[in-house]
């Protein structure tokens, strides 16, 4: 799947930069989850317009997880305010590290955190889902004292089973930002992260449209 990129220019000293995966077909699932479905019910031929009925995960292309989707106790994505999901931002960029770990330097709290590997240029690769860089455990603990609101990944995951890096995180309920794309288009501060997920109350996590705004 080629992923296109998009970039408005939206004043004289600002740009927007979508950090989207684009939903379809082709967009790669992770094992185990529902296959996408995208079923056309209506047709203007027909019915005298056009529609589709969509069936996805939660958990489809770029998503958000909340700490409930790892913890029994954890919160759903609707007991967070909407400013959670927008932000400064800060990116490091970690490509070439398999177990990433790096000073956050500049990482303020309620900021939010990402990290570049360049991992979903692989999309629709054999070792998309076998072989991807993890956060580090080291790294996990920095991050909790430096207490952001989001961690997020251009990869489909931050770490491993058993998810333990997920779970710290969790616990201090910062979220995680997943399947990012076009991260080498942005600087690494100086932007503003609009990380809107679908409105749902009571789920695990949800599809979201990724924006930054570059100064």
């Amino acid at each position: 799947m080629k992923v296109k990129i998009v970039v408005s220019e939206a004043g004289p000293k600002m740009r927007l930069i979508d950090l989207t995966m684009p939903m379809g077909k082709m967009t790669p699932v992770y094992p185990g989850d529902p296959a996408q479905e995208f079923i056309r019910v209506a047709s203007c031929e027909n019915e005298g317009w056009n529609a589709y009925r969509i069936s996805i995960g939660t958990h489809f292309g770029t998503h958000i997880d909340a700490p409930w989707h790892l913890l029994k106790s954890g919160k759903t994505l609707g007991e967070f305010p909407i400013e959670k999901f927008v932000g400064r931002g800060v990116l490091f960029d970690v490509r070439g590290q398999n177990e990433i770990n790096v000073n956050l330097d500049g990482l303020r709290e309620k900021e939010i955190v990402l990290f570049r590997t360049d991992h979903t240029e692989n999309v629709g690769s054999p070792d998309f889902f076998r072989n991807y860089p993890v956060l580090s455990k080291e790294l996990a603990g920095k991050i909790i004292l430096a207490k952001p609101s989001i961690v997020g990944i251009d990869s489909f995951t931050i770490d491993q089973p058993p998810y333990e890096i997920h779970k710290m995180l969790f616990k201090h309920d910062i979220l995680c930002l997943e399947n990012l794309v076009n991260l080498k288009l942005i600087p690494p501060k100086d932007f503003t992260l609009y990380a809107l997920p679908m409105k749902l109350e009571s789920f695990d996590g949800a599809p979201c449209r990724v924006i930054a705004q570059v100064e």
